[in-house]
């Protein structure tokens, strides 16, 4: 087995994020769940919402490709495979993400439909309400994977969004093969309720498989996975089931369990909370470059907090602030 020459390989949707603030009023006049995430299915229905936005701001975006931005910013070597459309927006998000020091050679999709994007409404407490148009990140072939470039790194990273369109979702599964084959850990955030409510039997049974290693989920995803009411019921429920379950907990900090061992870290103190796009993305970084770079539990988790921290004190998911110089001063 040769040793990995990355941190971190992520698959996940190829999205540019539109950002605009919203009154809560206007979230229930659209019918939409605040803080979720939902589906739109065609680009009328993507462009009859965009036609209400307010003054928007396009943010490269897309979950695990926000978590290995974060990741780079940190000093970590990644990857990033997900499909793009061959417009203008495709260009938008390779020249964001390569700008970030993530190598990203997914060969763009020809013809329709567009470069998947993200209409997200910020309420004034700071609450994201998203709305995906998934376009071509809906296509991903496992003919696209680069099998070398997943091989060669020591986490892949997998994003439970990208498991709802069949095409992916196999491609995924072909990436956890490689990794496997190669002897790489596998890391998997369950990304929303929503996505458990459709495909919460296939994450159950990646569990049961032993084919995840790292399982990042909110209190609300953990709650749904489990089908329990109860945190700590939950917690027991799927303690012993993955080497390491990390959960966020907003305002309560987070909490892992490796073994028999639970660490439980603070929130970062922030002046105040503007956006919360990207919030698990970026705790999902700092965890994963805390792990490996071969610092403990505790640092990671500490790590994680102070990223989630960062991104959530201004709009979008990509960090704005120096990462590097963060972690130095906070953690040493």
């Amino acid at each position: 087995m040769t040793a990995p020459t990355y941190d971190v390989i992520a698959i996940g949707n190829a999205i540019v994020d539109i950002l605009s603030q919203a009154e809560d009023s206007f979230i229930v006049e659209q019918g939409m769940t605040k803080g979720s995430m939902a589906l739109m299915f065609s680009p009328e229905e993507a462009d009859a919402l965009y036609a209400k936005m307010g003054p928007g701001r396009e943010v490269s975006g897309g979950s695990a490709a926000n978590t290995v931005a974060g990741i780079a910013a940190l000093g970590g070597r990644c990857g990033f495979i997900g499909q793009v459309a061959d417009d203008q927006l495709g260009e938008v998000f390779a020249h964001d993400i390569r700008a970030a020091g993530v190598d990203f050679d997914t060969a763009p999709r020809a013809g329709a439909p567009t470069t998947a994007r993200c209409l997200i409404f910020v309420t004034p407490d700071g609450q994201r309400t998203m709305n995906t148009f998934l376009g071509a990140s809906q296509f991903l072939p496992a003919s696209a994977l680069d099998e070398d470039l997943i091989a060669s790194g020591a986490i892949l990273y997998l994003e439970g969004y990208l498991w709802d369109p069949e095409e992916p979702r196999a491609a995924m599964r072909k990436a956890i093969e490689i990794a496997r084959a190669n002897g790489r850990k596998v890391a998997f955030t369950l990304s929303d309720v929503f996505c458990i409510s459709r495909h919460g039997g296939d994450f159950r049974a990646l569990i049961a498989d032993g084919l995840i290693d790292i399982l990042f989920a909110n209190e609300n995803e953990l709650l749904a996975l489990c089908e329990h009411e109860d945190f700590e019921s939950a917690v027991a429920h799927i303690h012993g089931k993955v080497p390491v379950l990390v959960v966020t907990r907003s305002e309560k900090g987070a909490i892992a369990l490796v073994g028999d061992e639970r660490v439980t870290v603070s929130a970062e103190p922030i002046e105040a909370v503007i956006d919360t796009t990207g919030a698990g993305d970026l705790f999902a970084a700092g965890f994963l470059h805390g792990q490996a770079q071969g610092l403990g539990i505790e640092k990671s988790l500490k790590l994680g907090a102070l990223c989630a921290a960062e991104i959530i004190q201004h709009y979008g998911a990509r960090p704005e602030a120096d990462l590097k110089e963060l972690a130095a001063a906070r953690l040493g």
